[in-house]
């Protein structure tokens, strides 16, 4: 991937939302709504302290990863819709 998160931000991929209802209704991408969920594919390298270094990002790639509705900013790169947010905008992360 060409995009490399800057700071304490992440690049994060949505996962993909249910299109069939359990009776079979097929909804369309305009009327469906947003994973709130998704893998992190890029993090940044963090915040700066005040000496100087950088405090490390608690998610990894690969992560799953739960988020707000209105959370971070949507990117088109290639074609792919991605989600660039902010750690503190990240809720939790998902273990299986």
């Amino acid at each position: 991937m060409n995009l490399k998160p800057l700071l304490d931000r992440v690049v994060v991929r949505r996962v993909g939302s249910e299109t069939v209802t359990a009776g079979g209704i097929v909804i369309p991408d305009a009327a469906a709504e947003k994973a709130e969920s998704g893998t992190v594919l890029a993090v940044g390298t963090g915040v700066r302290n005040t000496d100087g270094t950088f405090a490390g990002i608690d998610v990894q790639e690969g992560d799953q990863v739960l988020f707000g509705k209105t959370a971070g900013q949507t990117v088109k790169v290639n074609g792919e819709e991605l989600l660039i947010l902010r750690e503190a905008e990240v809720l939790a992360v998902i273990n299986s």
